[in-house]
């Protein structure tokens, strides 16, 4: 999607430097689990020590300010969200700040996520991560972090195509898992399972339908700041773009690009299909309600 002329970004959302702590479960590759060879790590049950040492990707560098031994990105005008990645992300999470804040429901304390944009390797709450891990989100420190590396890899190894929605898709699915953290399902969910009625399945559906929400409704989110809404309406184009991410990191998908059978019991988000579904649910029905995949009779 497109931001809105005529305004611009507070920097301070998005974090490039700093450590972590260790422990913790990471939910992740949030969107995906990544790049085809880590991705059948992963799907065949390893974990996030089990990428460990793997080269990282390059990233695209904005400007930045420093604060000590972190890093916080500069202000971002409206031109710059729309065509660097850096700025993009950080646009993105702050129109996500503002839709979160307004659709929780009334009794739910919300709090922000901390944003890391890393390179190569990150040390977080959830343990020691490279590029090669994916974006993920912590709920240890409750931070979502990117390579923003990721966006080509996800075009040139799994297929999807590049564009503004298909990179605000993956900040908005990560973001979902702290949704889900601030409303306890986190907590009440058994994330160490695999297979397609998995409860690991479940919550990556459920972030899929709640970046689904945000997309339907972030054309009408208003800017507390300057009382425009951050971005202009979704494009057939657009969404298109983010219906075809949602396919390329479906787990049968991977499974077939890495060469191998599809095997759903070692599924951990969920088919092209069901990820595509999901998304749309919240696209178009856009509530909570809809999106509990743990209440679905079939997901």
């Amino acid at each position: 999607m497109t931001f809105q002329e005529g305004g611009s970004f507070e920097g301070g959302r998005v974090r490039t430097g700093g450590g972590g702590r260790k422990g913790g479960l990471a939910v992740g590759g949030g969107i995906t689990g990544l790049i085809v060879v880590v991705l059948v790590v992963l799907l065949n049950g390893g974990g996030l020590n089990d990428v460990l040492g793997a080269v990282g990707g390059s990233v695209d560098q904005g400007a930045t300010s420093d604060s000590g031994d972190v890093q916080y990105l500069d202000r971002c005008s409206v031109e710059q969200a729309n065509t660097q990645r850096d700025c993009r992300l950080s646009a993105t999470v702050q129109a996500l700040d503002a839709y979160w804040t307004g659709t929780l429901p009334a009794g739910t304390t919300f709090a922000v996520p901390d944003v890391y944009s890393f390179t190569s390797q990150v040390d977080t709450g959830c343990g020691a991560a490279t590029s090669d891990t994916g974006p993920f989100y912590c709920p240890t420190d409750t931070t979502i972090y990117i390579d923003l590396g990721f966006y080509d890899t996800m075009t040139s190894q799994l297929g999807a195509q590049d564009g503004p929605l298909a990179e605000e898709y993956v900040t908005a699915h990560e973001y979902g898992h702290h949704i889900q953290n601030l409303l306890g399902t986190m907590d009440s969910a058994n994330r160490s399972g695999t297979g397609a009625d998995s409860d690991s399945v479940k919550i990556e559906l459920q972030a899929d339908c709640y970046a689904g929400m945000w997309v339907g409704n972030a054309a009408s989110t208003v800017d507390p700041k300057t009382g425009v809404t951050y971005l202009e309406p979704i494009t057939a184009v657009q969404l298109a773009n983010a219906m075809q991410a949602a396919q390329a990191v479906g787990d049968d998908h991977i499974q077939k690009q890495s060469g191998g059978a599809v095997n759903p019991d070692a599924w951990t988000h969920g088919s092209s299909e069901q990820r595509q579904r999901w998304f749309t649910t919240g696209y178009e029905q856009g509530t909570l309600a809809a999106c509990d995949t743990f209440a679905a009779a079939s997901l």
